[in-house]
């Protein structure tokens, strides 16, 4: 009987860990599968796009060569009430104060784009750290104020590149929809690849070519044609966290 005793202790014990490991394994995955867009925003996870419950999408530019396209870039935005993230490289401030300066004054976000648009995939964790907080230094004596989002340029990143931004106080901002309009083959194939991809919650990635400012009017029309929203990126990424 005592043998029949501790088997069956056995069995109930083994039959217990494994309910236990079960229901552990069942609530990771449904904590996952619910929370895989917040995880973005808390565990410094790159974030492509906000919540999928509003049809609502914002708009990005990264910048770091020319001048002559933001200009009428802004024209267009301000005519169309449109708050836009520039994400701008700390050699492109240090060039552009003024332009840099009126970005902001427009009303827009200003990002973090790094100092020298190098591939910070390849970069150390202190290499990331400098190219970041350089970037933060150089657009504060401009702007007034340090960026709180970082776009890493050509969407290169690692671990090391999430761990110097999270320390600096920046989300990392990726995109969902990307224009590649510094291909310069054509505002169809800008306005197109927008249309084939649109979606609630989108970052649309843009760079100030002159074929992006032709393409605007017409791609901001038919996104509001569609029902959706153009909001900024402030908007996008708190949706993520009012969706916890």
């Amino acid at each position: 009987m005592r043998i029949i005793f501790i088997r069956s202790t056995w069995l109930r014990l083994t039959l217990a860990l494994f309910l236990a490991l079960a229901l552990i394994s069942g609530l990771a995955v449904v904590l996952f599968r619910a929370g895989v867009r917040g995880e973005q925003v808390f565990a410094g996870q790159p974030i492509y796009s906000g919540s999928d419950s509003k049809k609502a999408v914002t708009f990005t530019c990264n910048v770091d060569w020319g001048n002559e396209y933001i200009e009428n870039m802004l024209e267009v935005m301000a005519e169309e009430n449109i708050v836009t993230t520039f994400f701008i490289t700390g050699r492109w401030a240090a060039k552009y104060p003024e332009l840099t300066a009126r970005i902001a004054e427009s009303g827009h976000i200003i990002g973090n784009h790094g100092y020298s648009h190098r591939d910070h995939s390849r970069l150390s964790y202190e290499e990331n750290l400098q190219e970041i907080r350089r970037t933060q230094d150089e657009l504060e004596s401009v702007i007034g104020y340090k960026p709180k989002f970082f776009a890493p340029p050509s969407g290169a990143f690692n671990k090391d590149t999430l761990r110097a931004a999270g320390e600096l106080g920046c989300k990392v901002i990726l995109w969902s929809i990307d224009t590649i309009d510094w291909k310069r083959d054509g505002t169809d194939k800008i306005i197109k690849r927008v249309f084939n991809k649109l979606h609630n919650g989108g970052i649309i990635l843009m760079h100030p070519t002159d074929q992006t400012v032709e393409a605007l009017p017409v791609i901001i029309k038919e996104i509001r044609n569609q029902g959706y929203e153009i909001l900024s990126l402030e908007y996008i990424v708190n949706s993520i966290e009012n969706k916890q």
